[in-house]
Formats: structure tokens, sequence, C-alpha cells
């Protein structure tokens, strides 16, 4: 494996493991940080979706209504061939409920398949699908606070 290629890798390793501290700290602000603004993304519900705000609102949506999360991502495989790469890794995320939910617990467990492309700003998600495979716990805790 040439240098140029542990480089690269090493680049998207970093870069998947900001995504998960990026959710899990709801750090919204650095969405950019990982997905292109061009991004198109299927997150396992059926739905293809496309750009930004679409992402972030799919974010939000579910991470805005809980507490604490932690995403784990691992078995990570990486296809590098020129200025595009393929990963695919496992991911467990875990989620706290809010207020008298708190001692709630959600867990989902799939896969997330990204397609990068090396742009300007460095490597970037332009595609990714989600898989998600199990379920346990309480999925209530993704509900908002008084909705039923």
């Amino acid at each position: 494996m040439s240098e140029q290629s542990l480089s690269d890798e090493r680049a998207i390793l970093n870069l998947l493991g900001d995504f998960a501290r990026i959710l899990d700290r709801k750090q919204w602000d650095r969405i950019p940080d990982v997905f292109a603004n061009d991004i198109a993304f299927n997150y396992g519900d059926g739905q293809e979706q496309t750009g930004m705000a679409a992402l972030h609102q799919n974010f939000t949506k579910f991470l805005d209504r809980c507490g604490a999360t932690q995403h784990l991502l691992g078995s990570i495989q990486i296809k590098i061939v020129g200025d595009t790469a393929i990963s695919h890794s496992y991911v467990q995320a875990r989620h706290q409920g809010l207020g008298d939910k708190s001692q709630a617990i959600f867990d989902t467990n799939g896969e997330y398949t990204d397609r990068w492309e090396r742009r300007a700003e460095g490597w970037r998600i332009v595609r990714r699908d989600a898989r998600w495979d199990l379920f346990t716990g309480d999925s209530s805790v993704l509900q908002r606070l008084g909705s039923e």
C-alpha cells in the first residue's frame, strides 16, 4: 500500500471518528466537516434525500429529542481508488431519554456504506446508505417530550 493510500485511509478513518463525535456533541455546524454539500443519502427509511439541509434535519429530528447519545463505528473497511473511496462501517448508536425517560435507553445497530470523494476541502462523504438491523430498548426516547 502506498504512502498516499495510507494517508488517505487515515484521513477517512479520522473523519468517521469526527462524525460520531459531531452527532454525540450535537455540533450541527460541523456536519460539513464530513459531508459534501451535495450529499445524497438514504438513512435506512427508504427515502432518497439530497443536500446538507436535509441531512441536518434528518439528524436533529431524532437526536434533538433525546438526551445523551453514543455512536460507535467499527469493523471499518475502506477501498480507495484515486480520488474516490468506499467505506463500510458497522454502527451501534445508544440513545438515552430525557426528563421522566432519563433512565430509558434505545439502541440501534446497523451499517453505513459511504462513498467518498477527495474535494478541495479534503475527503467528504458524497453518498451514505444506512441499513438498520437491530433495535432494542425504548424507542420513545426519540419522541419529543410531551408528544405521544
